[in-house]
């Protein structure tokens, strides 16, 4: 079974979201090889998904939209995302995928 791969730093978590824009709601929907799967209604256009997606996962790990920063992959649907004040063990609770072990 395929696991979310997220790294603990100093300075937060970091992990991959594969984001499907334009869909009719927003959801977590599984993992896309080892990076969280989502989808959002807002359009990939002008960065919405992009602010779509901070507040969605803001929301889903109860942190302020702030402690969300996409890393990479702005223009893309592969992304890499920064959750500041956050473990891996909490990310997984939030997120309700099975912990890394």
């Amino acid at each position: 079974m395929e696991r979310l791969s997220i790294r603990e730093g100093p300075e937060g978590c970091t992990f991959s979201v594969h984001v499907a824009p334009g869909s009719r709601e927003d959801a977590i929907v599984g993992l896309y090889g080892d990076a969280l799967r989502v989808r959002l209604r807002a359009p990939a256009t002008r960065g919405k998904a992009n602010q779509a997606l901070r507040a969605f996962l803001a929301q889903q790990l109860d942190v302020p939209v702030e402690a969300v920063e996409i890393l990479a992959g702005h223009n893309s649907r592969h992304k890499v995302i920064r959750v500041v004040g956050v473990s891996a063990d909490w990310v997984h609770m939030r997120l309700k995928l099975e912990p890394r072990g």
